[in-house]
C-alpha cells in the first residue's frame, strides 16, 4: 500500500521560500511519477510539478517555472518541492500524489496535505 506524508508547509512572507517534503512509502518500482497539487479555498485543485521517478524528468506548471523546483532523494523515497520567490497567490494546502505509470489509473495515491499561506 502506497503511502504519502507531506511536510514543510507554514507561513512565509511573500519573496520568502519553503521547502515542502513528500516521504513515500510502498512504491513498488521507479514507474511512477510523483506529482505535487495545490489547492487554495474555494478553488479547484491544480496542478504544480511533477517528476518521473524513473528519469528525474520534471514537468512544471506555467504560473510556478522559474520559482519552484522538484528532486528527489532515493536513498529517502522522498521527493522535496523547494519553493522560492512565493507570492500571495501561492497560498494554498498542497499535496503530494503518485502515479503508478504502468497501472495507467492516474493519481491513485495522495497524502494528506500541507498549508502553505503566503503573506503579503
Amino acid at each position: 500500500q502506497v503511502q504519502l506524508v507531506e511536510s514543510g508547509g507554514g507561513l512565509v512572507q511573500a519573496g520568502g521560500s519553503l521547502r515542502l517534503s513528500c516521504a513515500a512509502s510502498g512504491l513498488s518500482s521507479f514507474n511512477y511519477y510523483m506529482g505535487w497539487f495545490r489547492q487554495a479555498p474555494g478553488k479547484e485543485r491544480e496542478f504544480v510539478v511533477r517528476i518521473n521517478l524513473s528519469n528525474s524528468s520534471p514537468y512544471y506548471a506555467t504560473s510556478v517555472k522559474g520559482r519552484f523546483s522538484i528532486t528527489t532523494d532515493n536513498a529517502k523515497n522522498t521527493v522535496y518541492l523547494q519553493m522560492n520567490s512565493l507570492k500571495p497567490e501561492d497560498t494554498a494546502v498542497y499535496y503530494c500524489a503518485a502515479n503508478n505509470q504502468l497501472r495507467g489509473r492516474g493519481y491513485e495515491y495522495w497524502g494528506q496535505g500541507t498549508q502553505v499561506t503566503v503573506s503579503s
